[in-house]
């Protein structure tokens, strides 16, 4: 009898154990195997050269490969649809890009759930710089605003397409100085600065890794950046804050996320580890480099960030009533 009770016990303790939701028994072994890292563009742009720079250093904190993967299409978001989606048992994460999450969904049917989206950690913020093609007389932001205030229509500005924080942020400067410049959308920012180098647009506000060599070259000009602070890669350029235009703040903010359902204990392993990445020297050298600067958070503190992004670019989009069209 006794006998029984124990085997009937045992297996009463095995079922228990088999019932245990199979995500949290995951969570307990995580990292087992590889881990994929969804980067929403193609390769050789900014998001996958920082995705590349930071994988191997990420990888050694984890004790695991992390393998870069680029999934590009519909301007972001048929990789973070994919991130979204993807078995949620931490070996799938992604790289959330800021058209995609806070500027797209404004305007268009995005494949996934914005507000359901699970946020690990900030990886980078990449300034936003102001530049101009150096044969412009113009060597400051506010004499270009002065000029494009007394000639509407002189100058036009370049973009990445619409709806990108290229087009966005000179929207926001427009609305903020009340000046006149027409916008030419281009399919990315590289065809963009070729425009601005052969004079075709006067304007471009982009990610200072698209732009930094080009500055450093001679071939642009920048006019300010525009974050916070002054950029650890070009010192000498002034904020917008600096020049008197403090309501004109844009900066792309780059961070990994994680497919809906991924449980707790490993989000917050791998935003640790994202963490004491971003402390390496060596890593942070090279994203300086590349025009990126490392900026860790928890998840709490990447969605009150994209979400307070989103409501920004939201209102920009009302006011200025843009659109894909």
């Amino acid at each position: 009898m006794k006998n029984t009770r124990a085997i009937l016990a045992a297996a009463f303790a095995l079922a228990l154990g088999a019932a245990q939701p199979i995500a949290a028994l995951a969570a307990q072994a995580w990292p087992n195997q590889p881990i994929r890292l969804i980067v929403p563009y193609p390769p050789g742009g900014s998001v996958d050269s920082l995705a590349r720079v930071l994988a191997p250093t990420l990888g050694k904190k984890l004790g695991q490969t992390v393998v870069v993967e680029n999934k590009a299409g519909a301007s972001g978001t048929i990789g973070v649809d994919a991130t979204v989606r993807a078995t949620p048992d931490g070996s799938t994460f992604g790289f959330g890009v800021p058209g995609a999450i806070s500027g797209l969904p404004h305007v268009m049917k995005v494949p996934y759930d914005v507000s359901k989206i699970q946020y690990v950690s900030l990886v980078a913020r990449i300034p936003m710089v102001f530049v101009v093609n150096p044969a412009l007389p113009e060597t400051s932001l506010p004499a270009f605003v002065d000029v494009a205030k007394q000639h509407p229509g002189k100058y036009n500005y370049g973009s990445a397409g619409n709806v990108t924080t290229p087009h966005l942020g000179v929207e926001l400067l427009k609305q903020q100085t009340g000046i006149d410049i027409a916008h030419i959308p281009y399919k990315g920012a590289a065809p963009a600065v070729t425009a601005l180098l052969s004079n075709e647009v006067q304007l471009f506000l982009g990610d200072a890794s698209a732009v930094l060599g080009f500055i450093k070259a001679g071939k642009l000009r920048a006019l300010s950046v525009g974050s916070t602070e002054r950029f650890e890669g070009l010192p000498d350029i002034p904020t917008t804050k600096e020049l008197g235009f403090p309501g004109v703040q844009v900066e792309s903010n780059y961070g990994v996320i994680a497919p809906t359902g991924t449980p707790p204990d490993i989000v917050n392993k791998m935003a640790s580890a994202i963490a004491e990445s971003l402390a390496d020297p060596e890593l942070h050298r090279k994203m300086i480099d590349q025009g990126a600067v490392p900026a860790a958070t928890t998840p709490d503190e990447y969605r009150s960030l994209m979400e307070a992004e989103s409501k920004k670019w939201g209102d920009v989009i009302r006011r200025g009533k843009l659109g894909l069209q």
